[in-house]
């Protein structure tokens, strides 16, 4: 199947967080606070993503009070944090949407990402994703996660589905 026929009906995008959304770093200080840092753009590709009528939802290992803050922030509602197996997380999540596995799009970096990855409709990792996610992914963003990569994607996806140059005209006048 060519990948704008595997675009065409994604409605939902999972994503993994560390690495993903952030570039994979762990920072603590001194006090065992965690931070991480996030990219604009993708956080803005997230909110047209959203207004697009679509859904987008975090499905993540760890767990981190940051990315709670950070999809509250982006009126993210899906957020499943301390899932080391994803695959069920994802699959339970899908099914209380009412969604197919074709109108997924799962983005992940890592092995804990690859059940759920080689079964979504659409698969995609990040340019400095594992090289066993690289092999079953049909996209390979050229960012690197925490450098755009969300944003890439949702981009390439809206604008397959022919929706791009409609969001940019309704919401900031292009």
């Amino acid at each position: 199947m060519k990948i704008d026929q595997r675009m065409q009906p994604i409605r939902l995008i999972l994503s993994d967080v560390d690495g993903v959304l952030t570039n994979g770093d762990l920072s603590f200080d001194n006090q065992g606070i965690e931070s991480k840092t996030f990219h604009v753009r993708d956080g803005m590709g997230i909110k047209l993503w959203q207004r697009s009528g679509h859904q987008f939802g975090i499905i993540t290992a760890r767990s981190s009070h940051i990315v709670k803050i950070r999809m509250v922030e982006l009126g993210v509602e899906i957020v499943r944090q301390g899932s080391e197996s994803k695959l069920p997380v994802g699959l339970q999540v899908i099914e209380e949407l009412g969604l197919t596995l074709n109108q997924v799009c799962y983005i992940g970096d890592d092995l804990s990402d690859l059940s759920l990855l080689s079964r979504v409709g659409l698969a995609a990792t990040v340019a400095d994703g594992a090289a066993e996610l690289k092999s079953v992914a049909h996209i390979t963003t050229t960012a690197k996660g925490g450098s755009g990569a969300v944003r890439e994607l949702i981009e390439l996806i809206l604008k397959s589905q022919n929706r791009w140059q409609e969001l940019l005209q309704t919401h900031y006048g292009i």
